[in-house]
């Protein structure tokens, strides 16, 4: 610090006029700051004086000298120091003070650290989505707690973002999520045996919920569910769930015969909202479902005078449920249960249709004697080279297998015997279902009938060419065109990208949950999960946004919250909790969807930096009383 002087004038007198200043760097600049405007000094002190009361202040204030040697000390000099010190003390808390107030704090670099770093995005993505769902309103209706309401919502959103075990999602809540802290759930409380009987709970409450998620899905996107979808999958089990009754041997989709299962039947919309859901015994076949779930369908009937369009695949479809159907007042579109051989063209020329890919699809509408339902003929170009090749590498595969039985005769330790290599034969049939009947297989028997001596085979036909990719319609819409038809029966492909989306992306496969309460309650909370993931991503395929579910948590898991710790120059701790600032993939979600982009901008703390522990404080307290 030092002095600066200018002239100035007071009654009509002259007199030097003294301002505190320091210098401070601005870019490549030096500048100067006036500190105090301390006036005429010169009529408290002698001018001989001033560069050393300028010294004492440099001294007191940034050094913290106060005391000097008796022999230089000056006592006015003393007296003004202390004074301008105090006044410069002021002025710091004065600007210390303006600059809080402004959201302004001097902090040490070198002491700031960060801690308490969560994942936020996609969890404040679905909590949006709750609310956007009236979820919370609903648990108010019906009763719930709100600290139970809170948790259940904390679970349903787990699932979503992290589909994980129970004991794992403990763990994720408390050390990877800001979850707890957006849903206003304490973290310390939850514990697995809490989640499995919520889990449960929820279950419970499964068609009151289902009815609430339909409902709403139909008045936020103006729905009114003309045409649904119903379709089976299942999940098989790790484990040899012998005390379960829905745990059953059964036909598995996906190729997992060795282990139990357990089948999910759903009811979807066109645009992928779940509907209802049923689950079934492991063996129960595709074409029994349906008279138990046909009730729920009556549930969604539309408000209109219209039929509803039930889409139904080959496997449902038996003669016996398309008459269910017919009798509880529903239209259908399905795939004919093979292929129609009595069948006329009408002599109209096929309709080219384009599917979602590009590929040309020719739709032409036949008659089939007898029938009062419509029929149509669909050839795919694309779909009869895929089923060609299938074949040649069935065929391929199948003679392979003959050969190698009929090599067997001629070597030493070989299956020779007659009815063993029948038997063989009857294994590799069953394993190429698809191509066996296109083969006339001959043993030659020796004289006894005990050996086989010989193997032949011949390709008695095959697929003509024209036959591939080739199948049936069945719908019994009136007066429909062929295009119309064809995209009504399309939409099954929605319930196969749920399927997909459930079993994939919230990991309802495979079921580790070793009683039937706990599968279904599994299953019913990966279902409810779903609803949120349908709702998002129907709004943002509606902005051009078409990414899977996994692929939406993986971009929104970029957003952390994270708490900053400073130390400012009075010596108090502060902590601020803020999240990141979205990417711009991130952003471009918020935005398709209209929400907010931040549960909150910042949260501030300020506390001295020195506070004892518990412990501290009181064997201080001891030690003052002994």
């Amino acid at each position: 610090m030092f002095f600066k002087t200018s002239i100035k004038q007071k009654g009509g007198v002259d007199y030097t006029h003294y301002r505190l200043c320091e210098s401070y760097r601005e870019g490549r600049f030096i500048r100067n700051r006036t500190l105090l405007s301390i006036g005429n000094l010169e009529s408290e002190l002698p001018v001989e004086k001033v560069k050393l009361l300028c010294k004492r202040i440099n001294q007191v204030y940034h050094e913290g000298k106060v005391f000097m040697i008796s022999t230089l000390r000056d006592d006015r000099v003393e007296a003004l120091c202390k004074k301008y010190v105090e006044q410069l003390h002021e002025a710091g808390k004065e600007e210390k003070q303006k600059k809080k107030a402004a959201g302004i704090e001097e902090v040490y670099v070198d002491k700031t650290t960060n801690s308490h770093v969560r994942e936020v995005g996609a969890e404040w993505l679905c909590l949006q989505a709750c609310g956007q769902l009236l979820l919370p309103e609903y648990f108010e209706a019906t009763g719930w707690d709100k600290g139970v309401a809170r948790l259940a919502m904390a679970q349903i959103i787990s699932r979503a973002v992290y589909p994980a075990s129970e004991l794992k999602t403990v763990r994720w809540l408390k050390e990877n999520s800001a979850l707890c802290e957006l849903a206003g759930v304490d973290p310390s409380g939850i514990t697995k045996d809490r989640l499995y009987a919520m889990a449960h709970r929820l279950y419970r409450d499964k068609d009151g919920l289902e009815r609430h998620f339909c409902n709403r899905t139909n008045d936020l996107f103006s729905l009114d569910d003309r045409i649904i979808i119903y379709d089976l999958t299942n999940t098989y089990f790790e484990g040899r769930m012998e005390a379960s009754r829905l745990a059953k041997f059964g036909r598995s989709k996906e190729k997992r015969n060795d282990a139990k299962q357990v089948v999910l039947a759903v009811v979807v919309n066109p645009e992928g909202f779940l509907k209802e859901s049923r689950i079934f015994q492991g063996n129960m076949s595709d074409p029994q479902s349906l008279g138990d779930i046909l009730g729920k369908l009556k549930a969604h009937r539309c408000g209109n005078a219209k039929k509803q369009v039930v889409v139904i695949d080959a496997g449902i479809a038996t003669t016996e449920n398309l008459g269910m159907l017919k009798e509880a007042s529903f239209d259908y579109v399905c795939v004919s249960r093979g292929k129609l051989k009595d069948y006329r063209l009408t002599g109209l020329p096929p309709v080219e249709i384009g599917d979602k890919s590009g590929r040309a699809i020719e739709v032409s509408r036949v008659e089939v004697m007898g029938e009062a339902d419509s029929f149509y003929k669909v050839k795919s170009y694309f779909k009869g080279l895929k089923e060609a090749a299938m074949e040649n590498r069935f065929t391929a595969a199948f003679e392979c297998g003959l050969e190698q039985i009929s090599a067997a005769l001629s070597k030493k330790g070989g299956t020779k015997k007659l009815e063993k290599v029948w038997e063989r034969i009857g294994r590799l049939k069953q394993k190429y279902t698809s191509v066996n009947r296109l083969y006339d297989i001959k043993v030659q028997p020796d004289p006894k009938g005990v050996y086989a001596t010989s193997v032949t085979w011949a390709r008695t036909g095959a697929e003509s060419g024209e036959k591939h990719g080739e199948y049936f319609l069945r719908a019994s819409l009136p007066a429909c065109d062929e295009e119309t038809t064809w995209l009504v029966y399309n939409t099954i492909r929605e319930v196969e990208a749920t399927f997909r989306c459930l079993k994939s992306d919230l990991s309802l496969r495979p079921v580790f949950h070793k009683t039937d309460e706990a599968t279904m309650a599994h299953l019913h909370l990966g279902l409810l999960a779903y609803q949120l993931a349908s709702t998002l991503r129907f709004q943002l395929k509606q902005q051009g946004i078409t990414h899977e579910w996994k692929e939406i948590v993986r971009i929104m898991n970029t957003q952390k919250m994270v708490t900053t710790n400073l130390v400012n120059t009075d010596d108090e701790r502060i902590s601020i909790r803020k999240c990141s600032t979205p990417e711009p993939k991130v952003q471009a979600i918020y935005k398709a969807l209209g929400y907010e982009q931040k549960p909150f901008i910042r949260r501030k703390s300020v506390v001295p930096q020195n506070i004892p522990e518990k412990n501290e404080l009181k064997i201080t307290q001891d030690i003052n009383s002994s």
